[in-house]
C-alpha cells in the first residue's frame, strides 16, 4: 500500500502542483479533505486548496515543484520538495519583484480509498520572505 500511496502523491504533485492541472486535484483530493495547514481564517477545504495553487500560479506563472524525498508508512506519505518560480504578481502581500525564488516545503498527506483526506505542511517562509527582499510582508 505504501508504494501505491507514494505514486498517488507523486501524481498529485507532478500533475497538479507542478503541472498546473486543476483536474488532477479534483480527482485525487477527497471532497471531505481537511487541510490542517490552512491559512488563518480558512477552513481548509478541497476548494480552498485548489484556489491556493491557482493564486500561486498567477503570482509565479512558471511555478515548479521538485520532489526531493518521499517516505510512506501505512496510509501516510511524507514529501520534501522545493517550490520555485519567478515572482511576477502580488504574492502573500509582496508586490511583484521579478525575482526567481525557491523554498523548501515538507508535507504529510493521509490517503483513504485512493484520495487525499488530510494534509499537514511546513514551509520555509523566512527563506521565501528573505528572497522577496523583506523579513515579512509589509516591511
Amino acid at each position: 500500500m505504501s508504494d501505491e500511496n507514494k505514486a498517488l502523491v507523486r501524481r498529485l504533485v507532478e500533475g497538479w502542483q507542478d503541472g498546473h492541472r486543476r483536474e488532477v486535484a479534483e480527482e485525487l483530493l477527497a471532497d471531505d479533505l481537511v487541510n490542517h495547514s490552512a491559512s488563518p481564517g480558512e477552513i481548509g477545504t478541497k476548494e480552498q486548496a485548489i484556489r491556493r495553487f491557482e493564486y500561486i500560479w498567477k503570482a509565479l506563472p512558471d511555478f515548479a515543484v521538485e520532489i526531493k524525498h518521499q517516505v510512506a508508512e501505512g496510509d501516510k506519505v511524507a514529501t520534501l520538495k522545493t517550490f520555485s518560480g519567478t515572482h511576477q504578481g502580488e504574492f502573500m502581500g509582496f508586490p511583484p519583484t521579478g525575482r526567481r525564488v525557491a523554498w523548501e516545503v515538507f508535507d504529510l498527506l493521509r490517503i483513504r480509498d485512493t484520495k487525499v483526506v488530510e494534509h499537514w505542511m511546513v514551509m520555509d517562509m523566512a527563506g521565501l520572505f528573505q528572497q522577496l527582499g523583506r523579513a515579512q510582508p509589509g516591511d
